[in-house]
């Protein structure tokens, strides 16, 4: 039957109740009063003979006799499982990473809102405010591997409350884990040491991106770090992030919540060569097993990375004897005379401190020697012009304590 147009049920009664002695010409008559077409008349007719008059007085449900997309019992039951067996290994369990792990099965398998619906039906997953589309999230990516590294460091509790740390090393266009050290400290060796690993293992990068910790790169505060130094030997660009901006390294703050996931469902460990095989299998699952959901099609870290050239490294340059901070404060090296050069003059600091760095902070008056934990060395009036040397000017033999001070913006 041709879909019925909407009729007032006054209207279905009298057409219901229509006599069948009534004149010719009395139905186009009706139906032109009632502004309703004759096939419906018809059709409302016709329903009330077969279905009964009761049936003729209420339009026809619309609902489809069959429904070929009806989610099962069966396969409700196999999503929930395929959720909690997921939630218990610590990965992913939200709809995207169910209906990734049940195409990956050959699962029939419900779209992403109709698992969401059936975690929400069946009382496992929270129920939390709409967040933002991820559609509106701009994400800024690197072209290519190698383009540029993320590194940061987490604090994880080993038995005992014994805290440690996690330095973890990913790719800012594939997400991959380049590699991970776990230390007790966050300490410039252990930065070294991760980013040596995956040095070792992937190649040079041409960036490196970091916070401003005193470990990772304490450049805003006037001091160049030993772990700024080894990279930018490679040709590295050490960049960080803005300071109270952790969104900068967004893509590894997202790693850490992933990991501490994985972690959480793990037995705690008692030493950090526990720990690290810990994290080391999280890598594993992380860059070869685990769909990334922020990838173009959803594809694995390991995918991604294969799936475009590496860039070239760069090439080591040279670093100038002498470097400017932003804040004018000049980064050198005390020679191995003990020397520090300035203005066309060698001011004495110590032979013993022959190779370290120095960081010369100069005034009107004066030229300071700080080292690179901030600590005033020695203090220089200027000498008269055309001076090549100035010495300590501390008579030989035991001396009395130096003078301590700190420079603002270099603690």
């Amino acid at each position: 039957m041709s879909r019925v147009e909407p009729v007032d049920p006054r209207v279905r009664l009298a057409i219901v109740q229509w006599p069948p002695d009534a004149p010719r010409g009395a139905v186009t008559t009706f139906c032109a009063e009632h502004n309703i077409s004759r096939e419906s008349f018809y059709a409302i007719r016709k329903r009330a003979l077969i279905d009964g008059p009761a049936a003729a007085l209420e339009p026809r449900s619309r609902r489809p006799r069959r429904s070929p997309s009806q989610i099962t019992d069966d396969v409700v039951e196999q999503a929930v499982g395929v959720r909690a067996a997921l939630e218990r290994s610590g990965l992913d369990h939200g709809p995207i990473s169910v209906h990734e792990k049940m195409l990956s099965l050959g699962m029939a398998t419900p779209s992403t809102a109709s698992l969401s619906r059936i975690f929400r039906d069946q009382g496992v997953a929270k129920v939390e405010p709409r967040k933002k589309p991820r559609a509106s999230y701009r994400r800024f990516v690197y072209p290519a591997p190698n383009a540029c590294w993320q590194l940061d460091a987490t604090e994880y509790i080993l038995t005992g409350g014994r805290k440690c740390v996690i330095f973890q090393l990913i790719d800012d266009h594939s997400r991959l884990a380049i590699a991970s050290h776990v230390t007790w400290g966050e300490t410039s060796e252990g930065a070294i040491t991760v980013v040596s690993k995956g040095i070792a293992a992937h190649g040079v990068p041409q960036r490196l991106l970091s916070d401003n910790g005193a470990a990772l790169n304490p450049s805003r505060r006037g001091v160049l770090g030993q772990l700024v130094s080894y990279v930018t030997s490679l040709g590295v660009e050490a960049i960080t992030g803005k300071p109270y901006k952790p969104t900068t390294q967004g893509k590894n703050e997202r790693f850490h919540q992933t990991l501490f996931r994985f972690l959480d469902k793990q037995p705690l460990a008692a030493t950090l060569e526990e720990l690290q095989g810990q994290v080391d299998a999280f890598d594993t699952i992380y860059n070869a097993e685990r769909p990334h959901q922020s990838l173009p099609g959803r594809i694995t870290p390991q995918q991604a990375w294969d799936a475009t050239p590496v860039v070239a490294p760069p090439r080591p340059t040279p670093r100038p004897a002498t470097v400017v901070t932003p804040d004018g404060i000049r980064m050198t090296r005390i020679r191995d005379t003990g020397t520090v050069f300035r203005r066309g003059t060698r001011f004495h600091v110590s032979r013993t401190l022959a190779g370290n760095l120095a960081y010369l902070v100069e005034t009107d008056t004066s030229l300071l020697v700080f080292d690179d934990q901030g600590t005033l060395l020695i203090e220089h009036p200027w000498p008269a012009p055309g001076t090549k040397y100035v010495g300590s000017g501390r008579p030989r033999g035991p001396q009395g304590p130096r003078r301590q001070g700190r420079v603002s913006g270099m603690s």
